[in-house]
């Protein structure tokens, strides 16, 4: 019998709104190297990314400017994602700081969605 992996009251599933399915599905997959499962042409989960979640069809945007929660991601080499965001069309909206714990630098994905990446 195969374990179930739910954890009771766990954050089990995310949901992020984008206004472009194939361009957030080429980013994501060209930087962190993401792959996707499509339902339909308005749906796109991505899988074993440490959570399971989906992009969803929608003219909103979110940033922590706005009070919305803040996506962070873990890199093993900070500056090299920085990179990658970039290259892939990504807007850094703060620059690598140092921080308890570790560094990080938040961008602005093709979107409008601001994300984290950090690493020790």
């Amino acid at each position: 019998m195969q374990q179930d992996k739910r954890q009771h009251h766990s954050i089990n599933y995310l949901e992020i709104p984008v206004k472009d399915i194939g361009k957030t599905k080429a980013f994501f997959q060209s930087v962190f190297n993401w792959e996707f499962v499509d339902y339909g042409p308005e749906y796109s989960c991505f899988i074993d990314v440490g959570i399971t979640g989906g992009f969803f069809v929608s003219d909103k945007s979110f940033s922590t400017e706005q009070g919305c929660p803040l996506v962070v991601i873990y890199s093993e080499h900070l500056e090299h994602t920085q990179k990658l965001v970039v290259d892939g069309g990504g807007q850094i909206n703060q620059q690598i700081f140092s921080f308890p714990g570790g560094r990080r630098f938040h961008f602005i994905d093709p979107n409008g969605n601001e994300y984290a990446v950090w690493s020790e």
